[in-house]
């Protein structure tokens, strides 16, 4: 076994982490040739969301929102930190044991790896060639050149390469009990020599120079291939065909937004809800950056004529204009994953009576780039509902955090069983033969939206002026329409408010109510909708699995 005695714990460490940089600069630049999705962080990470329990998951979303994607990196990152850090204090004492180490993290690598959808043989690559670094690189840092030193050994000895090696400067005398183990050694004359005047010895110890030579020598690796692999992975390219997209006009555009629609208050959610503060709840870790170019769409399975279609040929397609509110099954009563946008797109419906959808067909299986998938009825999309393959948003190519090049809208369904982006694949099916992503986790096969209503004035905990107070907010229920919103304070009667104008069944609705006359102390706002089916939202609390949340959003406020 060969080990390094002297060397602190703290440069073993440092030792570690280096080499675990190397291996992930390494690993990302293989994935910038084979795809960013490849690369071993992203797929430990998505590997791990797969794996999490619904319960879990749910968890956070409501802690840290949209930011829970940042927050699993980091942890991965953090975790792989520490398990590298184990390695090189490992290393130290035995590079075979510093070795296994990384094999056995590049085992959970490969497994992550290829058991995700959409994996194929070349997803192993950059794992094998990150952990064959880190070897190389573990190597270099903590094996030294074998020095032999002797009596005339002086400062002009050899150095190690790297950080634990030889010490080249004088040789601290071993302890008394070490000495008086061996014959005395005899210098010329008869006169006993000084323990560091014998040759022949070979001590190893810790050699700063060499270690800071290394550890940068690693930390140039690391970045280089790390910046090549950002830049083989195809991001600027794709945002730029993003810019250069030119979107043509719609053949049936949207209805004219009625001027009441958007009552303009300080502080309500506007009736169009701008891109940059769309939510965004996916399970996509990394973004998929889809060039246009390469990007196609294929309908098969249980049709008569399969269709492929390009991008060039969705922007030939007849385009229509439609507004709709989309809403996630995560939303909480009152919760803020929710928003409504004017897409551009072309009629699913039209694309899938081309190929001649089966009668006993009731289920399209989507899905998207990074191999989620999402379950949407078949009759649902085929009723006349403006359920779009959608190329844009607000007026622009859709963003790349929201589908592009094009993703499903389909109003009235929540977003996981209608609303995949960077869609690639349609497969017609039926439920009783097919599962989506989030089924077998315990959802809902169907997610029809529910009626719902959220207060945005006053905040929940606002400290108010006595007086006379806005109460406004938002409802919805795509594809029914909200007919009435009605508010009540402190329980009392429940009073109708004013409602904003719609242009169709499929947006949420603003409503306001301006002449409450706030008195000091505390108070209980609550509200809730009915639609145009008669319903009214109930007050009985649901939690958002497995279809969605019911209840009164309720907010409290202080008037003084």
């Amino acid at each position: 076994m060969e080990s390094y005695r002297g060397v602190p714990a703290w440069a073993a460490a440092l030792v570690g982490l280096v080499t675990g940089a190397v291996a992930l600069g390494v690993s990302w630049l293989v994935a910038g040739f084979v795809r960013a999705s490849a690369f071993p962080v992203l797929t430990v990470g998505d590997a791990l969301v797969d794996l999490s329990p619904s319960w879990l998951k749910e968890w956070a979303i409501r802690t840290f929102g949209e930011a829970d994607k940042a927050v699993l990196l980091s942890g991965v990152l953090v975790v792989l930190a520490a398990l590298a850090a184990g390695t090189g204090i490992l290393a130290s004492r035995d590079l075979r044991y510093g070795h296994a180490a990384l094999a056995a993290l590049g085992a959970i690598g490969l497994a992550a790896a290829l058991t995700r959808p959409e994996a194929g043989p070349a997803d192993a690559l950059p794992v094998l060639a990150g952990v064959a670094a880190g070897m190389v690189s573990l190597s270099r840092l903590v094996r030294p050149r074998t020095v032999r030193r002797s009596a005339a050994s002086g400062p002009d000895a050899p150095r190690p390469w790297f950080g634990l090696g030889t010490e080249t400067g004088p040789t601290a005398p071993r302890s008394a009990e070490e000495a008086g183990t061996e014959p005395e050694a005899r210098a010329p004359g008869g006169v006993a020599a000084p323990p560091v005047m014998r040759a022949g010895e070979d001590l190893r110890s810790f050699d700063r120079r060499g270690l800071l030579t290394g550890l940068l020598g690693g930390v140039v690796v690391a970045g280089a291939t790390g910046v090549a692999g950002r830049l083989l992975s195809g991001s600027a390219e794709v945002d730029a065909a993003r810019v250069g997209v030119a979107l043509p006009p719609p053949a049936l555009p949207a209805r004219p937004v009625p001027a009441g629609s958007d009552l303009k208050i300080r502080g309500l959610s506007p009736f169009f809800t701008p891109n940059r503060d769309f939510y965004r709840v996916d399970t996509a870790l990394i973004v998929p950056r889809v060039d246009p170019g390469d990007w196609t769409l294929k309908i098969h399975g249980m049709v008569d004529r399969p269709v492929e279609l390009t991008f060039a040929d969705l922007m030939k397609r007849p385009l229509v204009e439609a507004d709709v509110t989309l809403c996630c099954v995560s939303n909480e009563v009152g919760g803020p994953y929710i928003g409504n946008a004017r897409w551009l797109g072309a009629r699913l419906a039209d694309i899938l009576r081309e190929a001649g959808v089966h009668r006993d067909a009731d289920m399209l299986l989507s899905v998207s780039a990074d191999g989620w998938t999402c379950g949407t009825p078949a009759d649902v999309v085929m009723d006349g509902r403006d359920a779009l393959l959608a190329i844009a948003m607000n007026g622009e190519a859709l963003p790349v955090d929201h589908g592009f090049p094009a993703r499903q809208v389909v109003p009235g369904l929540y977003g996981y069983v209608s609303a995949t982006k960077w869609v690639t694949e349609i497969k017609v099916t039926r439920f009783d033969r097919d599962e989506a992503y989030w089924t077998p986790r315990g959802w809902a096969a169907k997610g029809p939206i529910k009626t719902q209503s959220r207060i945005d004035l006053p905040k929940a905990g606002a400290n108010l002026r006595p007086g006379r107070t806005v109460i406004a907010g938002v409802a919805w229920a795509q594809h029914k329409g909200v007919d009435a919103v009605e508010v009540r304070v402190d329980e009392g009667k429940w009073r109708q408010a004013r409602l904003a104008e719609a242009p169709t069944a499929d947006t949420w609705r603003q409503w306001v109510l301006d002449d409450w006359d706030a008195t000091p102390g505390r108070h209980t706002i609550q509200v809730r909708a009915t639609d145009a089916t008669g319903y009214t939202q109930t007050s009985a609390v649901a939690p958002v699995a497995p279809d969605g949340a019911t209840g009164w959003h309720t907010v409290e406020v202080t008037v003084g």
